[in-house]
């Protein structure tokens, strides 16, 4: 390991904190100066705009006739998006969640989930299913735009004060937009730059390219999600931190994997792993969202700190799959028997009680 190696890590880190703290701070001041909430901007221009990586490796992966990397990249980055991203986000600082997730963007959320696995089902994404996909996120975005102007008036007095300048100055506008398309252009260099010297660094410790592709690639096209929320939350604006992440898995699904499919000679194929395990987890981590959400409105810590330790749990059962350690039934045994429906009961029991009117226990 050189010098090198570590310089290219620490530049990219830096990258990616500044990036982030200039995305978010214009798209929070952009939302007020255009009339839109600060949510409909994260599940937007942000979540877009972050999932840039992702949209750049599934479509090479899919020209270059790697369906397998193109689909694995979408399936992993909306499971690292809620798991990790929420998890992480919510350890930091309790998340308030607005209304508009609850009714509308977390059911699209899971049902472009569904709808991912039932166009696949046949072992193929083909190129007019891509298509559909694609036109979906255009018709996604202008329902989304629609819904806002409903409440830019609320906005409009909820921010006038602290922004009513930059509502009025084209100049300020140029400034905002300036330092979003600069935000996001520091976020992708900085995480190219992160993920490479990551990658020589694990190979000069004697990590193997099994365990260096199962953690740091497959999370390197996720972090600027990662660096946008986590700066987002200790900003407080956790609009732009949660609305961020769905944005993203939905943008993942109907743009990336859509234009994937699309511009693939044979569409995309989606093995049978895929099928039998990912896909059904990147679907029921999209469901656990709604009860999660759902009591209290509010992602509270311990909730945070249980994503994240389903993180954890999949990732190593990732890694001892596919090297087959004398561990893995012993670990599946525990997650199917134990873990999972201890999960499950916990969440009933809040959302019972939510339904119920009885304070949900938000504490740290």
């Amino acid at each position: 390991m050189t010098l090198g190696m570590i310089g290219w890590f620490v530049a990219g880190l830096v990258l990616l904190v500044v990036g982030a703290e200039s995305l978010v701070r214009g798209a929070s001041r952009l939302a007020a100066a255009v009339g839109l909430s600060p949510l409909v901007i994260g599940l937007t221009v942000v979540a877009f705009g972050t999932s840039a990586p992702e949209m750049a490796v599934s479509v090479g992966g899919a020209l270059s006739g790697q369906g397998d990397l193109a689909v694995g990249n979408v399936v992993g980055s909306n499971i690292f998006n809620v798991l990790f991203i929420l998890g992480a986000a919510a350890a930091i600082a309790p998340l308030v969640v607005s209304m508009q997730l609850l009714r509308f963007d977390v059911p699209v959320m899971i049902g472009v989930s569904v709808a991912t696995l039932l166009v696949a089902a046949d072992g193929v994404v083909g190129r007019i299913e891509g298509v559909l996909l694609v036109v979906g996120l255009a018709v996604y975005t202008a329902l989304l735009i629609r819904l806002s102007r409903r409440e830019r008036a609320a906005i409009q007095d909820e921010f006038a004060a602290e922004y009513a300048s930059a509502a009025q100055s084209a100049g300020q506008l140029v400034l905002q937009v300036a330092l979003v398309a600069g935000g996001l252009g520091l976020l992708v260099l900085g995480a190219g730059w992160l993920v490479s010297a990551a990658v020589q660094m694990a190979t000069a410790f004697g990590l193997s390219e099994l365990v260096i592709g199962l953690t740091i690639v497959a999370a390197g096209t996720s972090l600027p999600e990662v660096a946008t929320s986590l700066i987002a939350t200790v900003r407080g604006e956790r609009d732009i931190a949660v609305g961020n992440v769905v944005g993203s898995n939905i943008f993942n699904l109907l743009g990336v994997l859509g234009l994937s499919a699309a511009v693939a000679p044979d569409g995309l194929r989606v093995t049978p792993a895929a099928l039998g395990f990912d896909v059904p987890v990147m679907i029921a981590v999209a469901v656990a969202c709604l009860p999660i959400f759902f009591t209290g409105r509010l992602i509270a810590r311990w909730e945070g700190w249980l994503f994240l330790a389903y993180y954890v749990a999949y990732t190593a059962y990732l890694i001892m799959a596919v090297a087959q350690h004398d561990a893995l039934p012993l670990f599946s045994s525990a997650m199917v028997a134990f873990v999972m429906p201890l999960t499950a009961v916990t969440l009933l029991v809040l959302t019972v009680r939510a339904v119920r009117g009885a304070p949900p226990d938000v504490r740290p």
